[in-house]
Formats: structure tokens, sequence, C-alpha cells
């Protein structure tokens, strides 16, 4: 796969660490105004915000696609963003939603919609970094179509856990695994970004499904985000609040979460790269083995 931060067109022990960041508590209310939370940083007006701050879309044509990023950067919590996705035939057309900090060693919680012709379903591409190291790929297909109405994908980050989730479903887990030297997330602040972009040279069958351009403009839409997390910068440590304020930060998958996830593994997972036995002939990365 081609690395998903290069790929954008350029948009590129805990409580020791914490102090060395200041943050407060941002307790976020679903369906916040768009002017308030983001900014489009690129696209020649291909990014807009709508109604008033409630909507924002991104679009790409053959000249461009779009982006926009977040005005806060975070240190763990639950994202929420209802998205509904490119409709049609949105082959070789990619519309990346995630979590980023900058530079060469940086962390990445990472979702990515892989377009399809028409009446074929949509890929969700996962993926996380840390420390620079990437390589953890799972995909999936969905169980709707993701382009007929808003669906909900969140990131849960926490101390213990990172949870992927479709509509309060979760798709995936990565659980800390430091004590067998798996390296986990948590030193970082990260923004949340999306853009939308071309990517027909791997996206739609390996890249053998060309972008259609007739059917541009190309046009993802969201509205409806919340940030319930810890913001970099500011005033008050998030660490000082109280649990009761902040339970996403203790929050890990409960036995009926665990079931779902199970479900949605066993019928729509597509690709894991734990099981990928041709792409580590030498041995699965340690998280593998130890999950």
């Amino acid at each position: 796969m081609v690395s998903s931060v290069h790929s954008r067109n350029g948009i590129i022990p805990f409580l020791i660490t914490f102090h060395l960041v200041i943050m407060t508590s941002s307790m976020a209310v679903p369906g916040k105004n768009y002017f308030q939370d983001f900014e489009i940083t690129w696209g020649g007006g291909r990014g807009k915000i709508l109604n008033n701050g409630e909507l924002l879309t991104l679009s790409l044509d053959k000249d461009s696609g779009s982006g926009f990023e977040s005005k806060n950067e975070y240190l763990f919590g639950k994202i929420d963003m209802q998205i509904k996705l490119v409709p049609g035939n949105s082959a070789g057309t990619v519309t990346a939603y995630y979590l980023s900090s900058q530079g060469e060693n940086h962390d990445e919680i990472d979702f990515e919609f892989l377009g399809n012709t028409t009446g074929e379903p949509y890929t969700v591409h996962t993926n996380l970094y840390t420390e620079g190291k990437g390589e953890r790929e799972q995909q999936f297909h969905l169980w709707f179509d993701p382009t007929s109405d808003f669906h909900t994908f969140s990131i849960l980050w926490n101390p213990q856990t990172i949870v992927f989730s479709v509509d309060n479903t979760p798709i995936r887990e990565f659980k800390n695994m430091e004590t067998k030297m798996v390296k986990f997330p948590k030193n970082q602040g990260m923004k949340l970004y999306s853009s939308i972009w071309n990517a027909d040279q791997w996206a739609t069958r390996g890249g053998l499904i060309k972008t259609d351009w007739t059917q541009a403009p190309f046009t993802a839409t969201y509205t409806n985000f919340s940030a319930n997390a810890c913001t970099v910068g500011g005033g008050s440590s998030c660490a000082s609040s109280a649990d009761e304020n902040r339970p996403w930060m203790s929050e890990i998958l409960d036995p009926t979460a665990e079931e779902k996830l199970k479900w949605v593994q066993k019928n729509y997972m597509i690709y894991n790269y734990c099981t990928d036995a041709k792409r580590f002939p030498l041995g699965f990365p340690p998280e593998c083995n130890a999950a």
C-alpha cells in the first residue's frame, strides 16, 4: 500500500510524559460549528463550509482534491464525525479521515475510504502509525451503503486502547501492549484531518479501475462533529480532570461490544496484515502474536 501520509498531496510511560504537554479538557458536543473547529487547508475552493457552519463538503476534480484540518490538537479522546461518502462511480478516489501528528516520527490513526464502481462496496482501509512506523493495515467492507445517508465514524483513543467504530459498532481494536514491547501512540498530540484525492494507481482493485473524470466532481459531506477530548495547549491539565468528566479516558470494550467486533471481523474483514504470511516471511509484527 502507498503510505497514507505521503500520498495526500503533501498533507503531511503515560503519566511520566503527560506533564510535558499542557492540556485542557475539551468536552465538545455534537453538531459544533465547522467554522469554529476546522479550516479548509487546500483545494482552491473545492472545500466548503455551508449552512451556517453545520455542514462541510470536500470535492475532487481532475485538477485537484481538497482537505481540511482541525484547529485543535488532541491527546486522547473520543472523536465522532458523520460522513456521507462519494456516491455513484467513485472508483479511484480516496476519502481520508484521520488523526495525525507531524514529522518523520509521527503517530497516526487512520480511516481511508476507497471508492468503487457503482453498486460495488467501498473498502474501509484502516492503519496505525507509531513513531513513524505503520504497515498495520486492516480492511473491511460495510454492511450498508455509506453514500445514501450520513454514518458516524469514530475513533476512541485512550491510554488503554484505540478503537475504530462505525455507527457505534467497533470494527477494529489496537490495545496498548507496551508490556510486550509494542509501541503505542501516547505522547504526541494529533490534529484531525480529512481529504479527498485521486489514487487510481492503487485504490480500486489494485489500480485496475481508473477514475472516471466524467463523473467529477466527487464530493464527500460531513456533519455533526464531536470531540470529547484533551486538547494540547490551553489552561489546566486534562490529567487533573475528574474521571467522571471524561469517561472515554478509561473506556474499553464491554462484552457486548467485543461480540460486535468479532461479528464484523468474521463477516466483513477482507484484509488483515496479521495473517499475511507472504508479506512477513521472517515473522509477523509482535502485536500480531501478542493480541
